[in-house]
């Protein structure tokens, strides 16, 4: 009879031990899972900036290239201008 209750005893000891264990380590794992978040909620931020600048860029990028045609046409003209007047 003793036996059994030491064995009990012992064993419910171990099943406190890997109780807390196992309640400290996913106290640690939840932290790191924290940390990570807060990287990457950090990284998706600053690419989400990136990616705005760009499509900012992109949205001008046509108006510069029709900019560019009249202003190359302009100096065709000047140039045709100056070739008669010669």
């Amino acid at each position: 009879m003793e036996s059994i209750v030491a064995a009990l005893i012992t064993g419910g000891l171990a099943l406190i031990g890997v109780i807390i264990s196992n309640v400290q380590s996913n106290r640690k794992i939840e932290q790191s899972l924290d940390k990570t978040q807060a990287v990457m909620d950090c990284k998706i931020e600053e690419l989400t900036r990136e990616v705005r600048e760009h499509n900012n860029f992109a949205k001008r990028m046509p108006v510069v290239e029709e900019q560019i045609k009249v202003i190359n046409h302009r100096i065709q003209d000047l140039e045709n201008l100056e070739k008669e007047g010669l």
